[in-house]
């Protein structure tokens, strides 16, 4: 492994695993969920408050960042981790995905993709080699390859183009990677859900060698059934030694699911997103905070639940400041959402530690099928 990275895996129960990633800036207990900071910040969060969730890792967003406020300049100010106040680890994705999804324009060739920024219309290229530079400029712990993630629904035939282009551009990653004492690189295997070409993918990937192994082009529409599908074999087609990133899942149940086939690491924007949109989850399921049974009722969203929302402030309360558009709302359910996932991680930890995931999980799925307390009449 690279020099000041590592990965140890700790105990087992089915294909469930727990584990520390190891990192010059501090360790990664796995299974791991990294909130999303895109532009340098996670929504409505300070960085400390962030940390009191339980989060060891965030992830930050190369597209976004080299737009905006340009990886030069992030560099030129100390690096990303220095930029913003987060001193802990951050994981960086390769950009492919959002040009793929947000740049118009684009036109696709084996050297990379050429694209106009969504922000200001600008002409922007991106390689490997680019790619690779300006994630070394934010300064990221952990930097993810250069891959094509093609639009589903997509023919058979586009799929496996796509996946094979995105092996030749991880090889040029590795090699414009170079040797970086205490950065892993991660390549990203593809495939859609065709057992086939995952294995095809995974195999190139290893035959490269990586210091870890993200799954990706799921959780793009396919469904929970598909992905749990290509999860049963996918990672079995990765190194046992080396850390399993599920790119961009998901919805708790999501969650549960991967680490259950071997995921150790997750992101996802939807805690934070939701927060702000009024979606709450709790052990209990989901609640929508703007519903007006909630205006009148003093308990809190989830009584077993330690966030300053449910500490200090009851339904009515968070039901009136989102109603009224107060930012303070945004603040206190994005805080709940992502304590909320850091506990559902550390709860399968320690139940994997245990030797009793299965109990964990039966006990997860029928707390969360009870549904939200009865409303106040």
């Amino acid at each position: 492994m690279t020099n000041g990275f590592a990965f140890e895996l700790g105990a087992k129960d089915g294909q469930a695993r727990t584990g520390v990633i190891r990192t010059p800036r501090g360790e990664v207990r796995t299974p791991a969920f990294m909130p999303v900071g895109t532009a340098a910040t996670v929504k409505a969060m300070m960085p400390g408050s962030v940390r009191e969730t339980g989060a060891d890792i965030l992830l930050g967003n190369t597209y976004h960042l080299m737009l905006r406020p340009t990886a030069e300049r992030i560099d030129a100010l100390g690096g990303l981790h220095r930029f913003m106040n987060w001193e802990r680890p951050i994981l960086t994705d390769s950009g492919g995905f959002q040009v793929m999804s947000l740049a118009g324009l684009r036109k696709l060739t084996e050297e990379g993709v050429t694209f106009k920024s969504h922000i200001d219309g600008s002409k922007h290229e991106l390689t490997p080699e680019r790619s690779m530079e300006i994630q070394r400029l934010l300064g990221s712990d952990i930097v993810m390859c250069f891959d094509e993630c093609p639009a589903l629904p997509a023919s058979d035939d586009e799929v496996a183009r796509a996946m094979r282009l995105s092996m030749r551009w991880a090889a040029r990653s590795k090699d414009a990677f170079g040797d970086r004492p205490g950065h892993a690189l991660f390549g990203i295997m593809q495939g859609g859900v065709t057992q086939e070409l995952r294995e095809e993918s995974a195999k190139a990937l290893v035959e490269i060698g990586f210091d870890g192994y993200a799954i990706g082009g799921l959780a793009v529409g396919e469904g929970q059934e598909a992905m749990f599908g290509v999860l049963d074999y996918a990672t079995g087609y990765l190194p046992q030694d080396r850390p399993r990133y599920l790119m961009g899942v998901g919805k708790p149940d999501d969650i549960v699911g991967a680490v259950k086939r071997g995921v150790d690491m997750m992101d996802c924007v939807l805690p934070s997103r939701s927060g702000r949109t009024g979606q709450v989850f709790t052990r209990r399921g989901v609640l929508n905070i703007k519903n007006a049974r909630h205006q009148d009722d003093p308990r809190p969203l989830d009584e077993a639940c330690t966030c300053p929302a449910c500490r200090n402030y009851s339904r009515a309360y968070l039901h009136h400041v989102f109603r009224s558009q107060e930012i303070i709302s945004s603040m206190l359910l994005t805080w709940h959402n992502l304590h909320y996932y850091q506990e559902i991680m550390a709860g399968m930890r320690e139940a994997i530690a245990a030797g009793a995931f299965d109990a964990w999980e039966a006990e997860f799925h029928a707390r969360r099928a009870e549904g939200d307390i009865a409303p106040i009449l």
